[in-house]
């Protein structure tokens, strides 16, 4: 595990006592929630939805679980406050995203699968699911931690943004050298679009972009306009073919010494705030597209047809990498691939039966 930043540890280090006190004074057990976001109720879909589920919960427990939440990564980075939930003493529940995840539970790498989803309510009926339920539960053995649900990371979908020409077909990708992270499953699906892809960590990004070591980068539209990737690039294209996710954790063993009534308290309402998480990145997302179409000289939204075309090449290289070189089994990749596409049907299917005929 990297070494914690001292202002993070700092901060673990207080809660103790912190929690100390809070019990002493209201009998109540504390749930310390840990996320890198800033607290601000306007510029991310995680603190809101936090806040709700703290109203909830204390109100619904009468007072006998209190929340505490932390932001702006003031414990640490997300691989070290999910190693202080997986103890549950200190920290008891963290949000981490697709890199982090995945390096506490393996299978959490097949979210990076390029053009998993044409809409929100393909995202939202997915991980709301049963089937992704299921396929959470192995973090309670593996990692010693429960999954609440899935945040829409900066509101999921990604856009390209670059300074040679505005990508409107799979050619326009070819020679075009894009940053990503430093994640191989992003890098294949570059390389088989015909991009060249640079790997580089984010506070190399916007450097990268003005010296020419990179062309263009993707990133939530809502990224691209509060870090003014306008600046640095001159086109955007909202492509969508990675959907960034953040998985939301509680320490099993500090939720199994709950009561009944307090883990009910905590699942229930976990799920509606990640249902106002929902509605509140998609608001973002939507309103950060807007402001980018006025900010770079030229913006497009790819179309169907399009993302189409791109997903029948990126997907294969993809699942090549996550299978031959990554090692996730066949099986459990194709399967994950089956339900997306039976969701994605399932809900056109639905909408069209109960608002269409």
């Amino acid at each position: 595990m990297k070494a914690k930043t001292l202002p993070g540890v700092m901060a673990l280090a207080a809660l103790p006592l912190a929690i100390a006190s809070t019990q002493v004074q209201a009998q109540s057990t504390e749930m310390a929630i840990a996320t890198i976001l800033p607290e601000n109720m306007s510029n991310n879909e995680v603190y809101p939805a936090l806040i709700h589920f703290k109203n909830l919960v204390e109100t619904r427990t009468d007072g006998e679980v209190t929340v505490s939440i932390f932001g702006n990564s003031q414990l640490g980075s997300e691989v070290e406050t999910a190693s202080e939930v997986q103890g549950g003493r200190t920290l008891q529940s963290t949000i981490i995203t697709t890199g982090a995840m995945s390096s506490f539970y393996d299978d959490y790498q097949m979210m990076t699968a390029p053009f998993i989803f044409d809409n929100w309510r393909q995202a939202w009926a997915f991980f709301d699911g049963e089937w992704f339920a299921d396929f959470m539960s192995g973090t309670i053995e593996e990692t010693n931690m429960r999954y609440l649900g899935t945040f829409d990371d900066g509101g999921g979908f990604v856009a390209f943004t670059n300074n040679e020409r505005l990508i409107k077909t799979v050619e326009d990708l070819e020679g075009l050298n894009i940053r990503t992270e430093e994640n191989p499953g992003h890098v294949a699906i570059m390389k088989s679009l015909g991009a060249s892809a640079t790997p580089l960590p984010w506070g190399e990004v916007i450097t990268a972009l003005e010296t020419g070591l990179a062309d263009g980068q993707f990133n939530a539209p809502v990224l691209n306009v509060t870090y003014n990737f306008d600046e640095v690039t001159d086109y955007t294209t909202l492509t969508g073919h990675v959907y960034n996710s953040a998985a939301w954790l509680v320490s099993e063993e500090w939720f199994q010494s709950l009561t009944e009534a307090q883990q009910e308290a905590i699942v229930t309402s976990a799920r509606e705030a990640i249902a106002i998480g929902h509605g509140v990145a998609g608001a973002l997302a939507t309103a950060s597209w807007e402001e980018s179409c006025e900010r770079f000289e030229e913006c497009y939204i790819m179309p169907p047809a399009e993302r189409q075309r791109m997903a029948e090449i990126a997907t294969p290289a993809w699942r090549d990498w996550i299978v031959n070189d990554f090692g996730i089994e066949a099986d459990r990749v194709d399967a994950f691939l089956e339900e997306v596409a039976r969701v994605g049907e399932a809900v056109v299917e639905q909408d069209v039966n109960r608002y269409g005929e």
